[in-house]
């Protein structure tokens, strides 16, 4: 599958309310969408979602949420439509979309982008920021334009193209680290990763242990 040109010329940016439905409704759905970021010079980077993560609450081990209220959460707890950015590793910032009604600390971790004219490589979620050039100072920032926000030109995947698989550095999380909370598109590196699946479809059965 090959997604349609990205032109920002009929984009439709989304709404907050549009972002405080179900995390994993929000998550699948924001495959396709464009993010566009327009820097203080006023040149524009941008780039269509093809892998996402959803993080679900306080229940969710992988969830920075799963601590409660923190400085560091704050954003998340907040109102929906909102950028939560933070920075990991010494080296690397991560955009997230918080989602759900203020007060329910859930948000969608931005792993790659399909980059748009003039944008760098995307396909990580350091490397995302890296090409919108995105760090802590949009961190809490309303995603409306002409900052950062997220847009709709029309472009919709196939049900069949959409992967769910299990999220990425998260095995620390127990049980959470299997859920398929991973979503991504078929035609995207990200999408043929091992154990991708199309969404909707019945989990592989497990393989029996290995016997020395």
């Amino acid at each position: 599958m090959r997604s349609a040109a990205i032109t920002g010329s009929t984009e439709a940016p989304l709404p907050p309310e549009w972002f405080a439905r179900d995390t994993l409704t929000v998550a699948r759905e924001l495959l396709g969408k464009l993010v566009i970021r327009t820097l203080p010079d006023g040149t524009v980077r941008s780039g269509r979602l093809i892998e996402v993560e959803a993080y679900l609450g306080p229940e969710d081990r992988a969830a920075h949420s799963w601590r409660g209220l923190t400085p560091r959460t704050r954003v998340m707890f907040g109102p929906p439509g909102h950028a939560y950015v933070y920075f990991i590793y010494g080296m690397h910032h991560c955009l997230n979309f918080v989602t759900r009604p203020e007060g329910e600390p859930q948000a969608v971790l931005v792993r790659a982008l399909e980059p748009g004219p003039g944008t760098p490589r995307a396909s990580g979620p350091g490397l995302v920021c890296r090409a919108l050039e995105v760090d802590r100072s949009l961190n809490g920032a309303a995603l409306v334009p002409p900052a950062l926000y997220v847009a709709d030109d029309g472009f919709r995947p196939a049900p069949v193209d959409v992967l769910e698989t299990p999220r990425i550095g998260v095995a620390y999380a127990g049980e959470w680290a299997l859920k398929p909370l991973r979503f991504s598109l078929r035609s995207s590196s990200a999408g043929r990763g091992r154990g991708s699946r199309p969404a909707g479809a019945p989990p592989p059965r497990p393989r029996p242990p290995r016997t020395r």
